[in-house]
């Protein structure tokens, strides 16, 4: 999850400063900006539930996926609402679910084509409901966030979602999550107690060389372990994926960081204390879910669809 700062000046989509940010109230936080008790807990349940639906009927991942894209499309669309943005929210919110739950049926064509429909749709009804009672102002760029809420969210969903579908069964889905676990409490671990070297200070102010360190070595052995027994692959494939796994899943941190700098905002809601919202804790694991696919492609696994 990305430790930013709240930036010096935040600005709205239309370019005038904002206090939204200002108002929430400050908690009690450890020295590396998160309240740990409640971090704690939110993490353990969350990881139960997925643990729990993985060992009982693997196909549910995609149902969890579903619900959780449409509670990420509603976080995401009311930050930038606050901000000056107009995304056309019905065909994003109803994009979500459906793109991801035509994975059980079709697989990738399923997927695609959801993820295309709903950008087709979204920049044509962007067009006539501009929420401004007159001509369409700002299209470009609400069509151009739009598009990219998409891509970041419906489509790279999406696929984390096919990742289920596959010959191996959840085995792709245990490496995906396991990794990002690890590297986050490596790097979080690391960060707290050796941090002193900035990484991009300009982005992510708490994130440090030290921390990436630590995410690097936990994503690593996480990753031997579960591509050695969940896909019965080399350990030494699990080194390169956990690799890739950690940065991608730090570059996934970087690119919400800058995101919420670009708004002015520290969080992009409230509905998991500790994390902050639902895209605090999808961040890493969207950019990480698109790695994963390919090295799903690359091994050559079956689609069970």
């Amino acid at each position: 999850m990305a430790e930013d700062r709240e930036p010096s000046h935040p600005m709205t989509g239309s370019g005038q400063p904002t206090n939204a940010s200002a108002a929430e109230p400050p908690q009690k936080k450890s020295r590396a900006g998160r309240n740990l008790p409640a971090a704690i807990g939110v993490g353990v349940t969350l990881g139960a539930l997925i643990i729990a639906i993985l060992l009982v009927e693997s196909r549910g991942w995609v149902v969890l996926v579903a619900a959780a894209l449409t509670l990420a499309i509603w976080e995401l669309y009311k930050r930038l609402r606050q901000q000056g943005f107009h995304l056309p929210l019905v065909p994003l919110i109803v994009g979500a679910p459906l793109t991801t739950l035509s994975a059980l049926p079709f697989g990738v064509q399923g997927v695609l084509t959801g993820f295309a429909t709903t950008a087709v749709v979204s920049m044509v009804w962007r067009l006539f409901h501009n929420g401004l009672g007159g001509k369409p102002e700002n299209y470009v760029r609400d069509a151009a966030i739009t598009l990219f809420v998409a891509t970041w969210v419906i489509l790279f969903g999406g696929i984390g979602a096919l990742l289920v579908l596959t010959e191996q069964g959840a085995g792709p889905i245990w490496v995906l999550m396991i990794a990002v676990v690890c590297s986050d409490i490596g790097g979080y671990t690391a960060g707290v107690l050796f941090g002193k070297h900035p990484m991009v200070p300009q982005i992510s102010p708490k994130k440090s060389w030290e921390g990436f360190a630590g995410s690097m070595i936990a994503g690593i052995i996480g990753s031997v372990i579960t591509v050695s027994v969940f896909l019965d692959e080399s350990p030494l494939l699990g080194v390169l994926v956990g690799a890739a796994l950690v940065v991608s899943g730090t570059l996934g941190d970087l690119i919400e960081s800058q995101f919420k700098r670009d708004l002015g905002i520290k969080d992009m809601g409230t509905l998991l204390p500790g994390h902050g919202g639902l895209m605090d804790r999808l961040d890493s694991l969207l950019i990480s879910a698109v790695v994963v696919w390919g090295i799903v492609a690359v091994l050559g696994y079956q689609m069970t669809v």
